[in-house]
């Protein structure tokens, strides 16, 4: 039998034993706003380079903490872009994955002494991600971990945006590592 067939056997299988709810007709499912739009893969290699770049990813639903070589020292934008970009091919093959698509459309980042401040968009209505808190995570632990960043606030349409936490509680605070502690996991 054809492998692909088996696969969409077994997920139709699985998606009816779990009770999920289907639609009786498909529904276009519109692509989140914001750098994730293409649904092309990242890079198929991983960047080598002189500069190191700390950015968070997700694995078994933790943050892990990886270090991309790349050409020159990242600005806080640029670390950002990449983060939004996801992990690359070859990242992905070490089980890297990424809660930002779908979850937090990040717009933008400034830095203010030592507080970075990201702009986010509100997610579309058929956005599919329900792991904000690890999508959140990812930025405030690559933004923090930066030299000159410690702490990171998010805001909306030019209001203090209430984020979750790793607690379950919601906060427009400045918020640090610590803030997600239980969700990362140590070097």
């Amino acid at each position: 039998m054809n492998h692909r067939y088996l696969v969409a056997l077994a997920l139709a299988t699985l998606l009816t034993s779990c009770s999920i709810p289907t639609d009786d007709a498909p529904r276009v499912v519109q692509a989140p706003r914001g750098p994730f739009q293409s649904s092309a893969p990242a890079d198929t290699s991983a960047p080598v380079g002189p500069a190191a770049e700390t950015l968070c990813f997700v694995r078994d639903n933790r943050i892990i903490s990886f270090v991309r070589r790349v050409d020159r020292p990242p600005t806080i934008e640029d670390q950002l872009r990449h983060l939004l970009a996801g992990p690359t091919a070859a990242e992905r093959d070490t089980d890297l994955t990424s809660a930002l698509p779908g979850a937090v459309n990040a717009a933008g980042v400034t830095a203010t002494g030592t507080q970075a401040r990201v702009v986010v968009d509100k997610p579309g209505d058929d956005a599919g991600r329900s792991d904000e808190v690890l999508a959140f995570a990812q930025i405030v632990c690559t933004l923090t971990s930066r030299d000159e960043v410690t702490t990171v606030t998010f805001s909306r349409d030019g209001r203090p945006l209430r984020v979750p936490r790793a607690d379950g509680s919601l906060s427009d605070q400045p918020l640090t590592r610590a803030d997600f502690a239980p969700l990362i996991t140590p070097r």
